[in-house]
Order: structure tokens, then C-alpha cells, then sequence
């Protein structure tokens, strides 16, 4: 029977497969493997009816090569430290990989938020943030959170309105990403991380070496995929897959999966979803309650967007996709990904795939120090440069222009246009950078190993030069 691996002993065998390809000196390698710092405390929560129940919660900062650090706070019954340590320590690679200038952290609260009222989750929130701030574990310029798992945006204001009363900083709303707009956040944050999947999964699809391995056409137009989870990551995943030509065919949740061969309207599907919380009745796809069917179906891409370790070597055997886009953090395990790669299976990494969130928080960041949107200053201006071009156009071919053309035109520097600009073009050159050390090994390494090699290179980088070590 085969080692049960924890969850951070499963990113430490990563990097130490990614690490036999590097030049790097031992002593860098073992810092940067190392957890910087770990926080884990308990707190009081006075409940509704008067009680008070204690709340476990830890925090992690992986990685101080760069500052801040930077990663979300899940609210999960299921959390513990193993689970915070590994992913901050993916947060640190994640970074690095996209060029993004933080450090790993991560944080978790023991809970489930289904059983606490929305006065219960503020007053927890609130608390929350008072024990991180008494410890230095929060601040724009220390270790900045976002939503994960169980937690959003309104979490975000609560943590950001709590900080700026504590510490009286000017920058008090750098200090958490994923807040409002109305609150300090960005446009388009929400969907930042499913957008960067369906750009990675478009990046992969457009190379030709990997399609002839997967045995597929070039191009996602037409290929069939699968997604587990239907959350914030989950539902934009597939939204802005389906947008790209892709055909969703199936789409799990706790409470079963629904298909439909000729793919699922995924705006009407959520739709139904948010009314009646579930997939249970839908018209457009049949309904099982065999929620795990979706990781064996035959398809394309399957797309896992919900927990860690969905993909183990106890059932990796029955994926009969052709790839895997992680979606998630760690939803294939390392004996898995093993396997997978030696049946021909192409993963895409988290560590790239799913990185749109974290860039998208890094321009928020930005803006939160900067204190103003972004465009504002130059919006006005380019809208009028684009206006001349259309008009100088029209006046060239004496043809008409379509209305439709010049709004576009003038719209193009505005916030969410920068933002998810920004975004595309972070996620294709991250693409080619993991590419180009594929290349350069032969391709006879998977992506994976190909974007640790990256992040690690750029970590040990920052250390070599920081002077740390001589």
C-alpha cells in the first residue's frame, strides 16, 4: 500500500523533483522550502444567543523573499495547519511564477460557515482581524489576505474597516484584496481567477506540441470539458470556457452533476442554481446525485475547481480525460500526477492556472497604495485619441463606422478592460516562460516541474541578490 503523503509534504515532493534540474546551492533551496513563520491561536466568538464558543484559526507566511506576503483565509470545518503551511507555500510559487511581488501566506478559520448567522461571521471577522493585527500577521506592507474558500467579499470590507479603525494607516485598505469596488477593490477581481484559467487552458490549447500529445486539434473551440465545482472559480471557469468556444458538458456539486453532450447554458444554469441551490431540476442537462462521476468522464479537459486532493492514486485510474486544468489548489496529488504523466496525461499546474486571482489582487494592491482607479487619469484622453482614429478613418474610406466600433474603441482604457488586459498578458508569459524550460528539457519533463523550475529560479534570484547569502 502506497505512503499517504500530508498535504505539504505533497508541495515539498514538487519542489524536490523540480529542484534535481537546478544549479541552485542546497543552503537556498532549504530556505526557500522552509515556513518562514506560522501563527496558530484561538479566540472567542459570542454567539447570538448569548453562548461563546472558541475558534481555531492559523496563519502562515511561507516566503519573506519578497513583501508583503499575500494569500486568501478560507473558512473550512476541515482546515488545519498541514493544509495552511502548504498553501502558503504554494502562494510563494505562484507568485514568483507570474512575476507578482509578494510572498506566500495563507490563513485559516476552523468553522463552518452554514451553521453561523451573518452576525456571527462579522463579529468572527472582526476578531479575526484584531488577533492578526496584535501579531504583525496583517498590514499593506506586512501580509495582505483575500477570499478563499468560505469567505468573499464582504469578509474582505469587514477585515479592511477593521484595520483602518486599529492602526489609523492612510493605506489601511491595501491591507486585504478582494474587497468591493465601493470598498477599495478592483473590477474584475470576482472573476479574475476563472478568467485565468480559461486564458491558461486557451494557452495550452494553442500550442502545437501538446495538442499532438493530448492527440486533440489545435484551439479550444469545441472541446469538451468537464468542472468539478461550481463556485466563485468554478462557474466563471466554465463561463468564460463556454465563451471561448468550449463545450461544457458536465458541471458537479455536493449535491450531484449535470450534463448535457451538447453543452450547458452556464448563465442559465447559475441562475437556477442561486434560486433553488441545486442543479436538481434543471431542464437544460440530466441530474445525478453521483457527484464524483465527474472525475471519470470522458472528455477533453477536466476541470477540478473545488478542495485539494480530489485526484489521488486510489482513483486516478478511472480520469479519462486528456487533461487536467487544476483549477484548484493541489486537486491531484503527487502520486496521481505520476501516474497521469506516465499514461499521457497533461496537467496544467495550479501554480499557474489559477494564479489570475492573485494578479488580479496585486493590481488592486497597487491601486489601494496609488489611491486612485485605474484609467482615470488617462481614460478621458485616450477616449478621445481613439474617437480621432475612428473619425480619421471614416474620413480615409468614406464608409460608415459601426456605433458599435467606436464604443468599444472609447471604452478600452477603462479599469476592467486594464485589469483583465493585464491579466491576459501575465498568464501568456507565464505560459511561455514554463514552456521554454519544457523546451529546453526536451519536453521529457511535465508543467508542472517546469513551473516549479521557474518559480524556484526566480526565488533563489531575489535571495542571491538580497545579499542574504554570500
Amino acid at each position: 500500500m502506497s505512503k499517504k503523503f500530508e498535504f505539504f509534504e505533497q508541495v515539498e515532493l514538487n519542489f524536490d523533483k523540480a529542484s534535481k534540474y537546478l544549479t541552485t546551492p542546497n543552503d537556498i533551496l532549504e530556505q526557500i522550502k522552509a515556513t518562514n513563520a506560522i501563527v496558530a491561536f484561538n479566540f472567542p466568538l459570542k454567539k447570538d444567543d448569548g453562548s461563546v464558543e472558541v475558534v481555531q484559526a492559523w496563519r502562515a507566511q511561507h516566503s519573506y523573499h519578497r513583501s508583503p506576503c499575500k494569500g486568501g483565509i478560507r473558512f473550512a470545518e476541515i482546515a488545519n495547519r498541514d493544509e495552511v503551511e502548504a498553501l502558503a507555500a504554494l502562494m510563494s510559487y505562484k507568485c514568483a511564477l507570474v512575476d507578482v511581488p509578494f510572498g506566500g501566506a495563507k490563513g485559516a478559520v476552523k468553522i463552518n460557515t452554514k451553521n453561523y448567522s451573518d452576525s456571527e461571521i462579522e463579529r468572527l471577522t472582526r476578531r479575526l482581524t484584531f488577533e492578526l493585527y496584535n501579531r504583525r500577521f496583517i498590514g499593506p506592507g506586512i501580509d495582505v489576505p483575500a477570499p478563499d474558500y468560505g469567505s468573499g467579499a464582504r469578509e474582505m470590507a469587514w477585515i479592511a474597516d477593521t484595520f483602518r479603525s486599529l492602526s489609523n494607516d492612510i493605506n489601511a485598505s491595501g491591507c486585504v484584496t478582494g474587497k468591493p469596488v465601493t470598498q477599495g477593490g478592483i473590477r474584475g477581481r470576482t472573476e479574475a481567477t476563472g478568467r485565468g484559467v480559461a486564458l491558461g487552458l486557451r494557452e495550452l490549447c494553442n500550442s502545437q506540441v501538446y495538442m499532438d500529445q493530448a492527440g486533440l486539434q489545435l484551439g479550444l473551440a469545441g472541446k469538451e470539458i468537464a468542472v468539478q465545482g461550481f463556485g466563485n472559480v468554478g462557474y466563471h471557469s466554465a463561463l468564460y470556457l463556454s465563451e471561448m468556444g468550449a463545450k461544457i458538458i458536465a458541471i458537479s456539486e455536493y449535491e450531484g452533476i449535470i450534463e448535457d453532450p451538447d453543452g450547458l447554458d452556464i448563465a442559465a444554469l447559475a441562475a437556477y442554481r442561486r434560486e433553488n441551490k441545486t442543479f436538481e431540476g434543471f431542464s437544460g442537462g440530466k441530474f445525478s446525485h453521483d457527484s464524483a462521476k465527474v472525475l471519470s468522464l470522458k472528455c477533453d479537459i477536466l476541470v477540478p475547481a473545488a478542495l485539494e486532493a480530489q485526484i489521488t492514486i486510489e482513483n486516478c485510474d478511472d480520469v479519462q480525460a486528456k487533461i487536467i486544468g487544476e483549477a484548484a489548489n493541489g486537486p491531484v496529488t503527487f502520486e496521481a500526477s505520476e501516474s497521469l504523466y506516465n499514461r499521457g496525461i497533461i496537467i496544467v499546474p495550479d501554480i499557474y492556472l489559477n494564479a489570475g486571482g492573485v494578479t488580479v489582487s496585486y493590481f488592486e494592491w497597487i491601486k489601494n497604495l496609488q489611491h486612485i482607479r485605474f484609467g482615470r487619469i488617462e481614460n478621458r484622453y485616450d477616449q478621445k485619441n481613439y474617437k480621432n482614429i475612428v473619425n480619421m478613418l471614416h474620413e480615409i474610406t468614406n464608409k460608415p463606422i459601426n456605433e458599435e466600433v467606436v464604443k468599444r474603441f472609447a471604452t478600452m482604457g477603462d479599469e476592467e478592460n486594464l485589469v483583465a488586459s493585464g491579466l491576459e498578458d501575465t498568464m501568456i508569459k507565464a505560459f511561455l516562460d514554463i514552456y521554454s524550460v519544457c523546451e529546453a528539457n526536451e519536453f521529457e519533463i511535465d508543467l508542472r516541474t517546469g513551473a516549479f523550475i521557474c518559480a524556484i529560479k526566480k526565488i533563489a534570484l531575489c535571495y542571491e541578490e538580497s545579499g542574504i547569502f554570500p
